[in-house]
């Protein structure tokens, strides 16, 4: 199960501690995307691992795939997928406003968490 979270709180908590809460929230987002995508091979303690490995790189890898695992993950809500946001979060990475695809992310991790209350 997955948790909603407030994306205020989450972006001020990150200004707040510097980006240390910036970590948690991204390994949260991946573990979260797993979830509700159904795909094992994602793991958020890995994820940013690889990206601290790589001096970031694997942070712009990671921004592209999750647009594919939530655009699956809606298509296997039932929801008509037309396009997947890939592109959006990988120019986003490049430009540097990964904290825009953690907001963008949790939004749509929040409303699977509401589908899943509801349902």
């Amino acid at each position: 199960m997955i948790k909603e979270r407030n994306i205020a709180v989450c972006l001020i908590l990150t200004i707040v501690t510097c980006g240390i809460y910036g970590i948690v929230w991204f390994i949260s987002l991946t573990d979260d995307a797993r979830f509700v995508s159904g795909d094992e091979r994602l793991s958020g303690g890995k994820a940013f691992l690889f990206t601290l490995i790589t001096c970031g790189i694997y942070g712009y890898y990671w921004a592209y795939q999750m647009g594919k695992v939530m655009s699956n993950a809606k298509a296997k809500q039932g929801e008509v997928v037309n396009e997947d946001n890939s592109v959006l979060y990988l120019i986003l990475s490049i430009l540097g406003l990964n904290i825009v695809n953690y907001c963008l992310i949790q939004s749509d991790l929040n409303s699977f968490a509401t589908k899943t209350i509801n349902e």
